[in-house]
């Protein structure tokens, strides 16, 4: 496993957990724990494939990248759930920035 991955798999791993606290406080404690173990399993599936040997880009290509890559790996979740939460959504879009823009200046 290359440094980047694992950083990635940290990183998504991390974030997960930050939108899982998101996610049960937005429900008032109430969220149903599918759900939430679906919602951090999809942030490490986003480490896995923003950490997997990408080319070495620049900081501004990194962030669209980790846009894209963040876009098309919470589409999946989003879709699952019938569209139900947008604020994940575009949380995950941001989520693939700041892995995508972190490993690039960590030099994985």
């Amino acid at each position: 496993m290359t440094k980047r991955l694992k950083g990635a798999l940290i990183g998504g791993v991390l974030l997960g957990i930050v939108c899982v606290i998101g996610a049960y406080i937005r429900s008032g404690g109430s969220a149903d724990p599918n759900f939430v173990f679906s919602l951090w399993y999809n942030r490490v599936v986003m480490g896995l494939v923003i950490g997997a040997p990408w080319p070495s880009i620049s900081r501004q290509n990194a962030i669209l990248r980790g846009a894209i890559l963040g876009l098309l790996v919470s589409f999946a979740f989003y879709s699952s759930t019938g569209y139900a939460d947008p604020i994940s959504f575009v949380a995950g879009v941001v989520y693939g920035i700041i892995i995508d823009v972190w490993l690039s200046k960590e030099k994985f």
